[in-house]
């Protein structure tokens, strides 16, 4: 039982290693992305340029992973069709681009419930004093409601993506 034991602890360590070694692919120099995919379930964000994908990156989403944001302060992430509305490079969470989060309709249902539609939704890196967490914040779900990449991942996202380019945040 003990051998057993010792051989997951030191396959589990291996295979953390390997992680944490592992390089990530990069976009290709020159690309201009033109349109970004989110899958909520599967925590994934597609930039694509000519109808393509040109990159995938694992996310971190909202601390309430399931349904549609539909409040300030429900800690979900948005579902539905925005566009990249800004870019702050100097935001607390290293940098982010601005998601349109509400539009008309997400503000008409806040409005329904009697609750503000919140906003303030990014595609952001690691907070400044977090950014030794790396690719390990990916295996938790922890953000207000934003899309969270590797401050490396954003960097590259930012560099790629134009104000104006549309996303589309799915379940």
């Amino acid at each position: 039982m003990l051998l057993i034991c010792f051989s997951i602890v030191v396959l589990a360590a291996a295979g953390i290693l390997l992680y944490a070694c592992y390089p990530e692919p990069v976009m290709p120099a020159g690309v201009v992305v033109d349109s970004i995919d989110v899958s909520k379930s599967d925590h994934r964000l597609t930039a694509y340029a000519h109808q393509q994908p040109v990159r995938t990156y694992p996310i971190a989403i909202g601390k309430n992973p399931i349904g549609a944001k539909e409040y300030e302060g429900d800690l979900k992430t948005p579902e539905g069709h925005y566009h990249i509305y800004d870019k702050n490079p100097n935001s607390r969470y290293h940098k982010n681009l601005g998601v349109s989060y509400p539009n008309a309709a997400d503000a008409a249902h806040a409005k329904i419930l009697g609750k503000p539609p919140g906003g303030d939704i990014k595609i952001h890196g690691m907070a400044k004093k977090q950014f030794y967490i790396g690719r390990w914040h990916r295996f938790a779900v922890w953000t207000n409601g934003c899309i969270a990449l590797t401050n490396e991942e954003v960097d590259e996202l930012y560099e790629h993506t134009p104000v104006g380019t549309p996303i589309n945040i799915r379940p």
